[in-house]
């Protein structure tokens, strides 16, 4: 079942419990009520089974007849609205939506939700002034007031007015209890960056340490940080903020890694810069500071040390790229045998492609190194094929 229909079997289960409750509440009424409710029971059961079949218009169709039918359920409205939005189709949710919103008879809660729904058909058509208006007014109502804050945070990014998403996410934050300082975070330094483009640096610091007091293992403060303070000639600032950085994010430490090298080669700081680099080789999955810390072994020790501590790094964790610079290591080493050479670029190769999938599912992206008929992961049968490529068939 693709996720769409999934998507859209969730959309409808609600409606459908709504009209069990009503015919339960209903059995002791008269025979014709009853008929009626047969009636539109089946239909209900009949677009459900046109979903789980992946027949989505057919599906429409058939709840298209049970709100002309039954123009008083409400929920059947609420569920075309949905399923029109996700379809794309956000004219016809738009209009399905207004027209429940000036019904006279509608409960105040119904109302409420049919104008979250609106902003949401709003949102999805790019109008997003008229969606703003809607959800700030929803924002009084306690039972839908985290959705329509949820939804202005998004506009607001969307228009990159990040005072008022910060606003707003402050708001969030204090209604649900829920953390938001990773997001405001960056808001604070989306604001930092626009102050360092416009030259103003006392701003720019405002607004990092801003990010940091929400998050004080803010990546991108630490790393605006450290490029403000080489443009300042701060050498030893800058690297106390990458190296913070890289600690706390190891992932970021390719966005660091140069500026630190040439920081620390200004300074002079090489037993540091190996120090803090031997570190970052055993907590970093990446090959990056493998062959940084490699270049400074090579400076200071030649090539054999280098490429010794290469080898014994790649057995370890095998890398294209720390290969590549095993091979330019070995051309420039006079003293080197050949075969050696060629045995273990040999077995680093064998250890790359063991890792990786020979063969790939063509429906749902399973992987495997040998090849099924039946995809054991979706289950369809004939769709896994030879991988093709670099590492493939």
């Amino acid at each position: 079942m693709s996720l769409d229909a999934q998507t859209l079997i969730w959309v409808l289960l609600l409606p459908v419990a709504a009209l069990s409750g009503w015919m339960i509440g209903r059995r002791g009424a008269e025979r014709r009520g009853g008929q009626r409710v047969s009636r539109l029971s089946s239909n209900y059961f009949r677009g459900l089974n046109f979903l789980l079949n992946e027949q989505p218009d057919k599906a429409i169709e058939v709840f298209l007849q049970i709100a002309e039918v039954d123009k008083d359920t409400v929920e059947t409205h609420f569920a075309l609205g949905n399923l029109f939005r996700r379809r794309g189709e956000v004219d016809r949710a738009i209009r399905i939506h207004q027209n429940l919103i000036e019904r006279p008879r509608l409960s105040e809660e119904q109302r409420v939700q049919a104008v979250l729904e609106l902003g949401e058909d709003f949102m999805r058509a790019g109008l997003l002034d008229r969606a703003e208006a809607l959800f700030t007014d929803l924002g009084q109502f306690d039972q839908v007031a985290p959705k329509a804050l949820r939804h202005l945070i998004s506009i607001y990014q969307q228009e990159r007015d990040w005072p008022k998403a910060i606003d707003h996410a402050r708001r969030y934050e204090a209604a649900t209890g829920e953390t938001m300082g990773k997001l405001l975070a960056q808001f604070h330094c989306e604001l930092a960056e626009a102050a360092l483009g416009r030259k103003d640096r006392a701003a720019a610091v405002t607004h990092l340490r801003d990010a940091v007091e929400v998050d004080s293992h803010c990546a991108r403060a630490g790393i605006l940080e450290g490029r403000m303070a080489l443009e300042e000639g701060d050498d030893g600032t800058a690297i106390r903020a990458f190296e913070r950085v890289a600690r706390h994010e190891v992932d970021y430490l390719p966005e660091v890694l140069q500026p630190l090298l040439d920081a620390w080669g200004r300074t002079g700081e090489r037993v540091r810069a190996r120090a803090f680099l031997a570190d970052m080789v055993e907590r970093s999955a990446g090959v990056s500071p493998m062959l940084a810390l490699a270049r400074l072994i090579q400076e200071d020790e030649g090539d054999a040390a280098a490429a010794g501590f290469l080898t014994r790094n790649l057995q370890r964790r095998p890398s294209v790229r720390g290969q590549n610079a095993l091979i330019d290591l070995s051309l420039r080493r006079a003293d080197e045998d050949p075969e050696e050479t060629l045995r273990v670029v040999r077995q680093l190769s064998e250890q790359l492609v063991a890792g990786v999938a020979a063969y790939r599912c063509g429906h749902c992206g399973f992987g495997a190194r040998a090849h099924h008929w039946q995809c054991p992961s979706c289950k369809r049968w004939g769709t896994v094929r030879p991988v093709h490529g670099a590492f493939g068939e």
